[in-house]
């Protein structure tokens, strides 16, 4: 039987347990996680805990809805057991009535009937890092292969950092001025959120340091469940033109190399990232978005004209 949880019902210990011993678990979906990107957010919980559907709602002019927050990229269920598209389904039929606008990301194991949900595709690119590190660099692209040389002939160097603060103000003074989508709380909330992962001991932060002593980008990684997330980076002007962000995702490879790990890259449906990501020797895998909208008719079409406004702003 699966229920509706509100936030307070929900036994956090019983959950974070369903997530550490499910066959798809992620980070993105421990309490802790959750309690950062979204707070109060509520559940639905089939029999004992084993399986769970994450519940990420606002409310706003009246109208609760679900969302997909900032920096968790794929949720949905969960199962400690077998998942089928006809479970995967019923979870999404028991979503509470009330919710009459959806738009949450389910993770690669979550699959249904296409026909019978309103899905939109999307991609992530990940790599198994079993195999040797001879074995990954051999499927690296050459436009990698030529990056990392650069950077070694640059002399950069990849070092461990205590938090991400440094990282954050780089991207923020660079890549982050072009984007709107990301505000002041957006910023917090990584922050929050990579804190808590170091004290928890799941965080690897690695910057790039030029023969200067520049810090010139790095990256935020984060590892459970026999996954690394590949959360966050930031580059300036040089880390551009110097094979920087090759040489540093080659250095946590090598480091990583011949361990029960995959290294999940997060995205893109963007074309040059994706490539870029490809360039690895990783391989394409598609976690579906479920939208719904059940609003009347005049909001609906408020709402799809606010999109459109959003999209040819960016």
């Amino acid at each position: 039987m699966i229920q509706y949880l509100p936030y307070e019902k929900i036994d956090k210990h019983r959950w974070d347990e369903c997530i550490a011993h499910s066959f798809n678990g992620i980070i993105y979906a421990y309490s802790w996680y959750l309690d950062t990107v979204c707070p109060g957010w509520s559940a639905l919980v089939e029999n004992d805990y084993e399986r769970v559907f994450p519940i990420t709602s606002r409310k706003k002019f009246g109208i609760n809805y679900l969302y997909q927050p900032c920096f968790s990229q794929q949720l949905g269920v969960f199962s400690k057991n077998v998942l089928n598209d006809n479970k995967v389904e019923h979870f999404l039929e028991s979503i509470p009535k009330k919710f009459k606008l959806i738009e949450v990301n389910l993770n690669t194991y979550n699959k249904a009937n296409i026909s019978k949900f309103n899905f939109l595709a999307n991609k992530t690119y990940e790599l198994d890092l079993i195999l040797s590190y001879e074995n990954l660099y051999s499927n690296y692209t050459e436009n990698n292969k030529r990056n990392i040389k650069l950077a070694l002939r640059s002399h950069l160097q990849i070092i461990p950092l205590d938090n991400a603060d440094a990282l954050i103000h780089i991207f923020r003074t660079h890549r982050g001025k072009t984007l709107t989508t990301l505000k002041d709380i957006d910023y917090e909330i990584l922050k929050r959120i990579i804190q808590i992962s170091i004290f928890k001991k799941k965080a690897h932060i690695l910057g790039i340091q030029t023969k200067t002593g520049n810090l010139c980008g790095g990256a935020v990684f984060i590892e459970s469940n026999n996954k690394i997330i590949f959360l966050f980076s930031a580059v300036d002007k040089e880390a551009k033109t110097n094979g920087a962000m090759s040489f540093l995702i080659d250095s946590f490879i090598k480091q990583n190399a011949q361990r029960n790990l995959t290294l999940d890259f997060e995205g893109s449906n963007n074309r040059e990232l994706a490539r870029f990501y490809r360039g690895f020797g990783s391989k394409e895998c598609i976690y579906y978005q479920y939208r719904k909208n059940e609003l009347p008719f005049i909001l609906k079409k408020s709402i799809t004209f606010i999109k459109w406004i959003r999209q040819k702003k960016n």
